[in-house]
């Protein structure tokens, strides 16, 4: 930094600021949360579910295969 911008900013004290509902908006921030959360449990439960299947794929068939 030049000496310029030092003088500029050497008193500068930031300031702490609280988030308010009423003021900054609304409260999508806790339902993209909820649906996050949700989500999470969900795939945690398919997760356990599945855990001690196997599945086997069998091989793709064509239309032009023939028999």
């Amino acid at each position: 930094m030049s000496e310029d911008t030092k003088d500029l900013f050497k008193d500068y004290v930031p300031e702490v600021i609280d988030f308010d509902e009423e003021v900054d908006g609304n409260d999508e921030h806790k339902v993209r949360e909820e649906h996050l959360n949700t989500k999470e449990a969900l795939l945690k439960k398919i997760k356990e579910k599945n855990s001690n299947k196997r599945s086997f794929r069998l091989p793709i068939r064509t239309e032009n295969e023939k028999s």
